[in-house]
């Protein structure tokens, strides 16, 4: 079988106008249902041109003009077949976090022109319990209510909308009007963790699965998210961190502040420069504070340091614990700063902790 060999030129990003701010304030929430959140794909009606699973992936959609596979036309997102005999085509997700308040919804039907969605419906439930995805994705389960009602979609169009009620969710239903294609599906909420009953068992604070967020940032050039820094497992390849621009300036330094899922004691951090071999930090230093909901600005005079600076190494995980780290004795924190010398990329940021 021969295989196209894809020209930079024959791959194109979707270059579409960012998510309106007014609709989804992007620093305050967290996709809940993106990929790298480990979110899943229960079921769907139809997925004949491609598949429902692209819908989640936190990439921008691109295209490739001219590049047929066995059905047609490559896309990137989710297209369902012709004619429908139904009113709608669907997809039912579960959340990549154990549930969400939903503040806003986004689709994106880029590239899609002419076989676009018209119009989607979302649906959403809250359901826990072992056999929750058996529930929702049966036939017979009556427990959707409405998140998002009928909008129209267009062609190749990224839209955002408000939902004013914040529904706590588990899972969601997209439903496409009456079928066609949509890239990508995003919905925008605050993570509600459920953390273990005892007070004192040891939990990854910073991690996004249980309400982490990274509230600011020096910059994420690249394309990097400063979000990524919080995301579960190591990441496939170098393009899942946050990487940060080549500075000129003597004693330049970027950092990250990251609010913690809860207020908590700090045990131990990781500084995980993984893929990143060429491109690391010289070094880097740890600062903690205790700010309640507000949110700290890097230059605060209520930082304390938590790690002094730190050599960093190519591709590793940097393990900081005990004697090693300051200031945290009878102390409990709710923002972290990781401060990078002088500039560079880091994969993930973890802290770990017991709540207070």
């Amino acid at each position: 079988m021969d295989v196209q060999a894809l020209s930079p030129e024959v791959i194109q990003d979707t270059n579409a106008a960012p998510t309106p701010t007014d609709a989804v304030p992007a620093d305050l929430i967290d996709n809940l249902i993106s990929s790298s959140l480990d979110s899943s794909i229960l079921a769907f009606s139809d997925e004949w041109f491609a598949p429902a699973s692209n819908l989640t992936n936190p990439k921008p959609p691109i295209r490739r003009p001219g590049v047929f596979v066995p059905t047609g036309a490559w896309y990137d997102g989710w297209e369902t077949r012709r004619h429908n005999p139904e009113p709608y085509d669907w997809v039912i997700i579960k959340l990549g976090v154990a549930s969400g308040r939903v503040k806003g919804v986004e689709i994106d039907t880029a590239f899609f022109d002419g076989n676009h969605a018209e119009a989607v419906e979302i649906q959403g439930c809250f359901e826990a319990g072992e056999d929750a995805d058996t529930k929702v994705t049966g036939k017979e389960y009556t427990g959707w209510r409405q998140v998002l009602g009928h909008r129209e979609c267009g062609p190749t169009q990224r839209q955002a909308w408000k939902v004013e009620d914040g529904s706590e969710v588990t899972h969601v239903r997209l439903c496409m009007f009456p079928d066609g294609g949509i890239a990508r599906f995003r919905l925008y909420g605050q993570v509600v963790p459920v953390f273990p009953t005892a007070m004192d068992r040891g939990v990854e604070l910073s991690s996004a699965l249980l309400g982490g967020m990274v509230v600011s940032a020096s910059e994420q050039h690249f394309g990097s998210n400063k979000s990524n820094l919080i995301l579960p497992g190591r990441g496939v390849d170098m393009g899942g961190g946050w990487e940060t621009r080549r500075s000129r300036d003597p004693g330049h330094v970027d950092w990250a502040i990251v609010r913690l899922g809860a207020r908590g004691t700090v045990k131990r951090i990781i500084v995980d420069t993984a893929f990143y071999r060429g491109n690391f930090p010289q070094a880097m230093k740890i600062d903690a504070c205790d700010c309640g909901e507000e949110t700290p600005n890097a230059a605060d005079p209520g930082w304390k340091e938590v790690v002094g600076v730190q050599k960093l190494g190519p591709d590793q995980e940097h393990q900081y614990a005990g004697s090693c780290l300051n200031s945290v004795a009878g102390a409990a924190f709710t923002h972290l700063k990781l401060t990078i010398i002088p500039d560079g990329g880091v994969k993930r940021f973890r802290v770990f902790g017991t709540r207070v």
